[in-house]
């Protein structure tokens, strides 16, 4: 595969179900940081970039990224495919793996498998952060593609909720894109069931209630998240 590999966490201030939900405390850090700490502890990639919105609703994720020595890029809030292209396009990037900010569990490893599984394929565009046709937890993995495809969906799209939601347009034309669902080579994270992204009050909720660290693996995230479960008899 070609490099360099660049990860782009897209992130903003502004969601309407769960406002300023990166800076939200996790065991002591903002959400923001649990995700970009948890990116760099993948192998297969060669930089780490969190694309957040110009805006000044934005500026105090802007000033905690800085502080933790992350790298960051701003551009439009709302034409979000312009902006995770630019900020690919800053960095040189031939191969671009998409990360939602939020995933504060998402894990390196899982990471790792995606960029190795697209890799060894003739793919347009390969997935395992939800279980759509694979058996992987809600939240553990990621998105990848070329450059060359991103900057021709940037070029190419036009429906406003295909810029926001930057692979609508691949999910919605299937015949168009060689698309590959990636499975766990670890059976203990094939837990589909499970949904572990951060959208709602009652998401964080959950969280709060994990006894989680950010240097967890993906077999500790997905264990400790089966105990917390009620279980029948």
């Amino acid at each position: 595969m070609k490099r360099p590999v660049i990860a782009l966490i897209q992130a903003r201030m502004g969601s309407s179900r769960l406002p300023d939900k990166m800076m939200l405390p996790l065991r002591g850090l903002p959400v923001v940081e649990w995700v970009w700490r948890r990116v760099c502890m993948a192998d297969e990639i060669n930089g780490v970039v969190v694309a957040v919105p110009d805006t000044s609703s934005d500026q105090r994720l802007y000033d905690h990224l800085l502080r933790i020595g992350a790298r960051v890029f701003r551009g439009s809030e709302t034409d979000v495919l312009a902006r995770m292209t630019e900020a690919a396009r800053s960095e040189g990037a031939e191969t671009v793996i998409r990360i939602c900010a939020d995933n504060p569990l998402v894990c390196g490893s899982e990471i790792d498998r995606l960029v190795d599984f697209y890799a060894s394929g003739s793919y347009d565009y390969a997935y395992n952060h939800i279980p759509r046709g694979n058996s992987y937890p809600d939240g553990l993995g990621a998105e990848i593609v070329s450059m060359e495809l991103l900057e021709k969906l940037n070029e190419n799209v036009t429906l406003a909720a295909q810029r926001e939601h930057i692979f609508n347009y691949v999910w919605a034309n299937p015949d168009r894109f060689r698309i590959g669902t990636c499975d766990p080579l670890d059976t203990t994270l094939a837990h589909p069931e499970l949904k572990l992204d951060l959208d709602t009050i009652d998401d964080y909720t959950a969280l709060l209630k994990l006894d989680i660290n950010p240097d967890m693996s993906a077999s500790e995230v997905v264990r400790t998240v089966l105990q917390s479960l009620p279980h029948t008899t």
